[in-house]
């Protein structure tokens, strides 16, 4: 196992284009790591310098106590999990397994007991004389991760893994994933697009945009909070609704006004975000989670801060109830949010909008159905305050 440190590692292509830049990160001894992002967004590109298949045009790059930066990737003691499996179809299982060791010289009856520990570990056995044409998508994907396994490498480094496996499939070995780099202990930096993935398996979570750092963070601090906009907006399914709106102070407490809409907010939330008060009575960007927005009227006591809208789409999913409304709030259009979305595959925002769509989870009893009038709680004391220039968190 070993330490991997980044220090203002860059990647400049020929062309001139900045894949990565200035990415500085410290993985500690036996972490798990995942880089996260949109397409473009130079996470894979950051793997592969680590990995080596990629130069390192500036910063410095260390596993354990050496830099590697013109260290050749076979000699890094790191091992690399594809997206597309890369295994050799005339060869079994066993032998896609052991490959490596072999090709290091490693004898027959030395390669045998290791490559059989790890089948075993991985479910493979009673498939180590099959050949990959016969194996499902994940068996295929346990068969590559044996390779790097069966290596006992100081690193696993491990590129979009499940992406072409079926959603059943992934939610199996999303877990199989976790259950073995955990018993293992080796240091593992894992490359996603796909937040649940990075939620659910990172001890650290690292997000990036353009080939820059966002925020490093465990997943529960990344999801309440969110250093910007972006960050705000990436994380999270569904997103963060992100909204035009003007805190102002009324007597002991505050008021956010949304459009022709004004909600009561507790003293104690502008206490708690003291940076606030520089920006009471200007526009700011408003971000609230649909956990956050409520059916009001299954709250018995009543809720002191209620929107009431027309409900346009209701999404049924058994546990929830996602309830699609607008409100007339200009919507945020930036920079971060248009990437979000384009990565959403959405059509951009246009600079004229003046209804901002917004979803909530309602509790499955709801009886909301589209074009009901719905009462939606908000809980005030859980939401997020941007810059509307700069896209920060106000706190």
């Amino acid at each position: 196992m070993a330490e991997v440190a980044l220090a203002e590692i860059g990647k400049r292509y020929a062309d001139g284009t900045m894949a990565v830049e200035k990415l500085s990160l410290k993985v500690a001894d036996g972490e798990f790591l995942v880089l996260v992002g949109p397409s473009g967004c130079g996470k894979s590109t950051a793997l592969r310098m680590i990995a080596g298949l990629e130069e390192i045009s500036e910063g410095t790059l260390s596993i354990g106590d050496r830099v590697v930066n013109r260290v050749p990737a076979r000699d890094r003691d790191v091992a690399m999990v594809f997206q597309s499996y890369a295994l050799y179809p005339h060869l079994d299982v066993f032998d896609n397994i052991g490959f490596g060791l072999r090709l290091r010289g490693m004898r027959k009856n030395a390669v045998e007991p290791r490559v059989t520990a790890v089948a075993e570990t991985l479910g493979l056995t009673e498939h180590l004389r099959r050949r990959p044409a016969s194996l499902s998508g994940g068996q295929r994907q346990r068969v590559a991760m044996g390779r790097a396994m069966v290596r006992e490498p100081a690193v696993y480094l491990m590129d979009e893994p499940l992406s072409n496996l079926d959603a059943k499939l992934r939610v199996q070995m999303r877990a199989e994933i976790g259950r073995i780099t955990r018993r293992t202990g080796v240091t593992t930096i894992y490359v996603t697009h796909d937040q649940t993935e990075a939620m659910t398996l990172g001890d650290r979570v690292a997000v990036m945009r353009k080939g820059r750092l966002q925020q490093v963070a465990p997943p529960q601090e990344l999801y309440d909070n969110p250093v910007n906009v972006f960050v705000a907006g990436f994380i999270g399914s569904p997103p963060m609704n992100l909204l035009e709106g003007v805190f102002s102070e009324d007597g002991d407490a505050l008021r956010l006004t949304l459009g022709d809409r004004t909600i009561p907010v507790g003293g104690t939330f502008l206490q708690n975000r003291p940076g606030l008060r520089a920006h009471l009575d200007r526009r700011v960007v408003v971000g609230v989670r649909p956990e956050d927005l409520s059916d009001a009227t299954l709250d018995g006591a009543g809720a002191p801060a209620v929107l009431t809208a027309e409900a346009e789409l209701t999404e049924a999913l058994g546990s929830d109830l996602y309830v699609h409304f607008s409100l007339p709030v200009p919507a945020v259009v930036s920079e971060d949010t248009r990437e979000l979305a384009r990565d959403a595959g959405a059509e951009p925002l246009s600079e004229r909008a003046d209804r901002s769509t917004v979803v909530a989870r309602f509790s499955p009893r709801s009886a909301a159905r589209p074009g009901d009038r719905i009462a939606v709680a908000v809980d005030a004391s859980r939401l997020h305050v941007f810059d509307v220039e700069t896209g920060r968190s106000i706190r």
